[in-house]
């Protein structure tokens, strides 16, 4: 019975642990990229893929602890991450939010 309980929690911690290990590198890797980027639109890029990586980790996190409240949350921050990079995107290209 323990055996089968392990095994089970292998099965999910592990992968899990694997995906927010890779999240985390990939978030590390864009960072860079939005310090170093040589244009305006590559850093804006990277932040808005560092906002889609984290809204990910958010709901891994409330895979990995059983709560699907998380779930609801990685949605809103992932909208309010595509709304801001139209915003900032729109304000570089005109100049003016309006």
């Amino acid at each position: 019975m323990l055996a089968q309980v392990e095994l089970s929690l292998l099965r999910t911690d592990i992968p899990s642990l694997v995906g927010g290990v890779a999240l985390l590198l990939g978030i590390s890797l864009l960072l860079v990229r939005a310090v170093a980027g040589p244009t305006t639109y590559d850093r804006i890029l990277a932040m808005n893929a560092i906002g889609t990586k984290a809204a990910l980790l958010i709901a891994l996190l409330g895979f990995i602890t059983e709560r699907p409240d998380f779930l609801d949350i990685a949605l809103a921050y992932a909208i309010l991450n595509f709304v801001g990079t139209i915003a900032i995107l729109k304000f570089i290209r005109h100049r003016r939010l309006g």
